[in-house]
């Protein structure tokens, strides 16, 4: 069974291109929102965030204030790093423990924004893009998540620039208005499963 990434950059398109493969029955493990889950409940997560951010970080209820978490880490880069510090090992001993459960499939997909940037990629053998231009993901970003341009913008700065992304990635997939989407993820899986299959 091999391993593949899935990643782009914010609002490129990755999650609809991941939901499409999971239709045809290729395991997803979405890392972001595990990233999420274990920041809400597994303790020894709770615990640290609590030690680099104090109490104010998690509201009365115990739930993660991901907004003024993103507004401390989005702004001083060494807090970024000790978030990522503190989740990023978690995840890669979850998404580990995941791919025990997938020996079936011929390929899973690790889904992330931050594939390159986590270190992730040394968990998979090959990686998958999705490509959007800047300006399409910041219109999809800010519809989505109800965002003003300047915090996706400094959202996007905080990730690794396109280009070098691109250079990175076995397989291109294009989610621009110039291209259509599904099409390119049934050729693809067609490829891979006859790749990867047996």
């Amino acid at each position: 069974m091999i391993r593949l990434g899935l990643t782009g950059g914010i609002g490129s398109g990755k999650t609809t291109v991941a939901r499409i493969f999971e239709s045809l029955g290729i395991p997803v493990y979405y890392a972001d929102q595990r990233g999420r889950w274990l920041s809400d409940y597994a303790p020894e997560v709770i615990l640290n965030i609590r030690a680099v951010f104090g109490d104010r970080v998690y509201r009365e209820d115990g739930a993660l204030d991901r907004k003024y978490l993103a507004e401390k880490v989005f702004t001083d880069r060494s807090l970024l790093e000790k978030l990522n510090g503190i989740i990023h090992p978690q995840v890669r001993r979850d998404y580990r423990e995941w791919v025990c459960g997938q020996q079936e499939a011929p390929f899973t997909l690790m889904e992330t924004a931050i594939l390159f940037e986590s270190g992730f990629d040394t968990e998979v053998q090959q990686v998958i893009v999705v490509t959007t231009p800047e300006e399409l993901r910041i219109a999809r970003t800010m519809q989505r998540d109800h965002a003003d341009e300047v915090s996706v913008r400094a959202r996007i700065q905080a990730q690794m620039p396109e280009q070098e992304r691109l250079a990175k990635a076995d397989y291109v997939l294009y989610a621009d208005d110039c291209h259509l989407l599904i099409p390119q993820i049934l050729e693809l899986y067609r490829k891979l499963t006859d790749t990867f299959s047996g």
